[in-house]
């Protein structure tokens, strides 16, 4: 049974930092696909972030430069570390796990998901 957690979520205020941290549980990881997805208020569910197995990341245009995803095989983790945080950042933030290769930030139907951790973002 795969478990993801997610935790670090919270408020901050335009400009702050927050990161996010994703442990997943059941065996090892290392060859699956990682991301995070957000679901703002009235919005549909969007894709943040990938990360693949080799560290190859993917961003959603309005994150790029401004959040980091990163990996750690060994403690099956995941993070999202969230820099000049904005009002439109405030969503609920999902991490994400798939093994298909070719699962990205597009798509909506990874396979195990997290119970998702609130961030928002105040002017």
């Amino acid at each position: 049974q795969v478990q993801l957690v997610e935790s670090g979520g919270g408020s901050v205020q335009s400009g702050g930092s927050l990161r996010l941290s994703c442990v997943a549980s059941g065996h090892s990881y290392s060859h699956y696909q990682m991301g995070w997805f957000r679901q703002g208020p009235g919005k549909e569910r969007e894709g943040v972030a990938t990360i693949k197995p080799g560290n190859r990341t993917a961003y959603l245009d309005s994150v790029k430069g401004r959040f980091t995803a990163s990996r750690d095989n060994a403690q099956n983790t995941v993070t999202l570390q969230m820099n000049s945080l904005k009002p439109e950042d405030t969503a609920l933030y999902y991490c994400a796990l798939d093994p298909r290769w070719w699962a990205d930030l597009l798509d909506d139907e990874w396979q195990y998901w997290g119970q998702g951790t609130q961030v928002t973002v105040s002017s």
